[in-house]
This record gives structure tokens, sequence and C-alpha cells, in this order.
């Protein structure tokens, strides 16, 4: 009798060890994701303008300016897109035979009633609003003569007043 106990007591230790692992094995799901970046087809031969203009209504740049910059970057012809909502500016790069800047006033308040557009104007460069003193640093405080003329006339730094 002491044997089928012995044996009895070693079947349940074994059981309960063997199935008592805390072992667990990682479960492989495979999820459908629609690729958001598509790549679009830049004519070489196009002429881009590049745009800026002021949106009002935005309320935060996560929702608000995220939407309307991904909306305007769908646009056909659209080469760029950018909007900024602390300074309430978008910047766009755009084929002047597909898109106009009416089309992108249109784009921008089509997202949501509540966002105006004002100040439309396009530029040479969006690289324009940046300050003397960021321009100093990549261009005249080198220190290469030539390099040190692409100073701005009206740029107060030490560097560009030295130039040759």
């Amino acid at each position: 009798m002491k044997t089928i106990k012995y044996i009895l007591g070693i079947t349940l230790v074994t059981l309960l060890v063997v199935s008592c692992k805390n072992e667990t094995k990682p479960e492989v799901k495979t999820v459908e994701v629609e690729s958001t970046s598509e790549t679009k087809e830049l004519d070489p031969n196009a002429t881009y303008a590049k745009a800026e203009f002021t949106v009002e209504g935005m309320t935060c740049a996560i929702g608000c300016a995220a939407s309307i910059e991904k909306k305007i970057a769908k646009m056909e012809g659209v080469k760029f897109a950018k909007v900024d909502f602390d300074k309430k500016l978008a910047m766009v790069e755009y084929d002047e035979a597909k898109v106009n800047p009416e089309s992108l006033e249109n784009t921008v308040t089509s997202v949501a009633d509540l966002y105006k557009v004002s100040d439309m104007k396009t530029v040479e460069d969006f690289s324009a609003t940046k300050t003397c003193a960021a321009n100093c640093k990549k261009a005249c405080c080198a220190k290469d003569k030539a390099k040190k003329t692409a100073c701005k006339a009206d740029c107060k730094k030490e560097c560009c007043a030295k130039k040759a």
C-alpha cells in the first residue's frame, strides 16, 4: 500500500510540474496596414512655384495642421507641403500647370469651414523667412572669402561687417 501511495505522489508531483510551466509561446498576428506613403510621379519638365499663406482657425498641431498638410500634399501637382501650427503658416511647392493659389485656398477651406486663408504670396525661397543669424552661420561666417560675400546687406554680424 505504501508503494501505491508513493507512485501516486510521484505521478501527482510530475503532473503538476509538467503542466504548470510559465512559458508562453508568442502569438503571431498578421495585420493588414494601409500604406500612407504614396510615391508621386513628379513631372521633370514642370514649372514649380512656391507659395506661402496664413491659415487662421487652427486650434491644434496634431489635428488641424496635420490634416490640412495631408490634404494639400495629396493634391495632384503638389510636390511639397508643410503647415506650421505655431506660426499659422503653410508653405507649398506645386506644379503651376496643375495647381494655382485659388485651388490651394479651396482645398484648405474644404477641410473645415473654420479655416481661413490669408496673405497668399508666392515666394522665391522658403528660407527667406529665416533670420540673418541663421544665414550667417551657414554662409557668411565661413572663412572662405567667396562665401563671406553671401551676407545680406542688413546683416549686423561681425563676420558680415568684415567681408572682403
